[in-house]
């Protein structure tokens, strides 16, 4: 691993599709740190989030959509020796550059990510988040909404994010955990909880449990997709 890392820059790539109402705030959660650039790659917006976050003086680059292919995309543009991977519904802690430079120097860490919030007060939401810190403390598996992070030099080891249409996050860290440890930081991002009240937090708990369950049984990511789409579940 690079000597550097302890003062290496940090590049924070934020794939997003028609998220105005949301990158203002998490581009806002970057800033102030130290070494750091931040790049929104967006696949075909037809809302203002592209200006907002020209706006805002980050760099601003366009992908074919798919989040993998995004998050692909912008690490391909990435200067920075650490990767940062921030959905665009997400927000960073303050010092959140600090602790990412310092986990990423524990012997034998290769990638981290964060414990995980959700923005809203439903007592079934802190049923879910325990269950989040439970995987990602006790099997290493965080999400993508966790702000996965990863020096350079080990993503390309791995070659990437996988092109999946789901699952992506999934796969990337399974791979990560072939090659050391994965650091989970205690210090929550906070998460829309946009996805969980439109279906349900017991429906999308379940749906997701279904989906690692078929994935890890072969079944293909694009059905997959098709049921997390609700196209079965309707």
């Amino acid at each position: 691993m690079s000597q550097n890392i302890g003062a290496g820059k940090i590049s924070i790539i934020i794939p997003a599709i028609n998220e105005a109402g949301n990158i203002k705030e998490a581009i806002a959660t970057t800033q102030g740190s130290i070494n750091i650039e931040v790049i929104v790659v967006d696949s075909g917006s037809s809302d203002h989030t592209v200006a907002i976050a020209q706006s805002l003086n980050v760099k601003v680059i366009s992908s074919s959509p798919g989040r993998a292919v995004q998050m692909n995309a912008g690490a391909v543009a990435a200067s920075g020796d650490i990767l940062l991977f921030l959905h665009a519904d997400t927000r960073l802690p303050t010092g959140f550059d600090d602790m990412i430079r310092t986990a990423l120097q524990q012997p034998g860490t290769v990638a981290g990510a964060f414990n995980l919030r959700i923005d809203a007060s439903l007592l079934s939401l802190r049923w879910v988040e325990w269950g989040v810190k439970m995987r990602s403390h006790f099997y290493q598996i965080p999400y993508g909404d966790q702000a996965i992070f990863v020096t350079k030099e080990v993503f390309e080891q791995i070659g990437s994010f996988p092109q999946l249409p789901i699952m992506e996050d999934f796969e990337f860290i399974r791979r990560l955990k072939r090659l050391g440890r994965i650091v989970i930081i205690p210090t929550p991002v906070v998460t829309s909880a946009r996805r969980w009240l439109q279906k349900g937090v017991f429906k999308t708990t379940l749906l997701n449990q279904i989906v690692i369950i078929a994935y890890l049984l072969g079944v293909s990511p694009e059905r997959i997709r098709s049921w997390y789409r609700q196209e079965k579940f309707k």
